[in-house]
């Protein structure tokens, strides 16, 4: 079974929440397509895939169909440094390599935001329970 680590963006507070979930049930779907929020525990929430990037760390790119890694002329968007996207002349191009749009098998990190809510928020349902660490008992200074 394929593990994904599914970082989940919630457009109404500003936060993310990251989620391991082992399911094969995400393979096959591109970036745009919605998902049940029930397979992260989220009842009644709707997502919406926006991204995600493969086991070699390269991102997934809306416009390039399926899962294969290719390199491509771009000019900016996804995969292009910010640097290179400011300040150069029109028409500057450079290749790049990035993932296809479809979740695979070599697909690790999976981008999702909150389309629908549910009854209760994404905080209360992801956020992990703040344990109290236990406290170390204090080592007595035996050179007083």
């Amino acid at each position: 079974m394929v593990e994904f680590k599914v970082v989940l963006g919630d457009p109404k507070t500003g936060k993310s929440y990251q989620k391991v979930v082992s399911d094969d049930s995400l393979k096959g779907k591109k970036i745009g397509d919605k998902i049940d929020g029930d397979l992260l525990g989220l009842e009644g929430y709707e997502l919406e895939i926006t991204g995600g990037s493969d086991n070699s760390g390269f991102p997934m790119r809306k416009d390039l169909p399926g899962t294969d890694k290719k390199k491509l002329l771009l000019s900016g968007g996804v995969g292009v440094k910010k640097g290179f996207r400011k300040g150069r002349e029109a028409g500057l191009r450079i290749k790049k390599t990035v993932a296809g749009n479809t979740i695979s098998e070599k697909t690790v990190q999976i981008n999702a935001k909150v389309v629908k809510e549910g009854k209760k928020s994404v905080a209360e349902l992801l956020s992990p329970q703040a344990e109290a660490p236990a406290e170390e008992p204090k080592k007595e200074n035996s050179n007083e």
